[in-house]
């Protein structure tokens, strides 16, 4: 793939990390469990991020309201690599994106500040009928980065960039598979991706 569009994430040899961003009554149940409990919806589609730095972005460091506590969601790369063998771009045929059990879309990527890079992060949204399966199946474990966020936010705000960075998840290019390249980079036989407004690459959908 382009490196502009190259899927980054800290990962192992069986899992990669992603993230969301949850209000404490979702979140608290949920570090408990291990997994999404009530009153996390099933009913409606979730989207996780490999990109930390994205999600800060997404939730202005964990001071959005509702996106107050962000969970590292370490799940199986079998998993991932399945949800994104069923995904579809925003940017394909409206009809085929209805249908699709799995959305992908590419956003600027994003820099401690809060500035667009030149390269993009992906944005995966599951599908309610695959919810079940993500959860029960493919989730290994949850984790609360809230107070390493809160300090990473504090130090950024007093100059400490460099103590911030680390803090910071390790990310590293993440190994597709050709045919999820293929698949990412061009949708398959949909259209390739387009430059929609704000930067986004690909309609904007509603989720975390």
């Amino acid at each position: 793939m382009a490196s502009q569009y190259q899927v980054r994430a800290d990962h192992d040899a069986r899992t990669i990390v992603v993230y969301q961003a949850y209000a404490p009554a979702v979140a608290d149940p949920a570090l408990r469990a291990g997994r999404f409990v009530e009153p996390f919806s099933f009913h409606r589609m979730t989207w996780i991020k490999p990109s930390f730095m994205w999600l800060m972005h997404r939730s202005n460091w964990a001071r959005k309201p509702g996106q107050e506590r962000v969970l590292a969601v370490r799940m199986t790369r079998e998993g991932w690599e399945e949800a994104l063998s069923r995904a579809v771009l925003t940017t394909a045929d409206p009809a085929a994106v209805a249908q699709a059990a799995v959305h992908v879309q590419w956003d600027p990527e994003r820099s401690p500040r809060g500035t667009a890079l030149n390269h993009y992060s992906i944005q995966v949204g599951i599908g309610r009928h695959l919810i079940r399966t993500f959860n029960d199946d493919w989730i290994v474990s949850l984790t609360d980065l809230t107070p390493q966020v809160r300090k990473a936010a504090s130090l950024l705000q007093t100059g400490q960039a460099a103590k911030a960075r680390r803090l910071f998840p390790a990310e590293r290019v993440y190994p597709l598979p050709p045919a999820l390249e293929d698949r990412l980079s061009r949708g398959g036989p949909a259209a390739p991706h387009a430059t929609a407004p704000h930067g986004t690459v690909g309609r904007r959908l509603k989720g975390r």
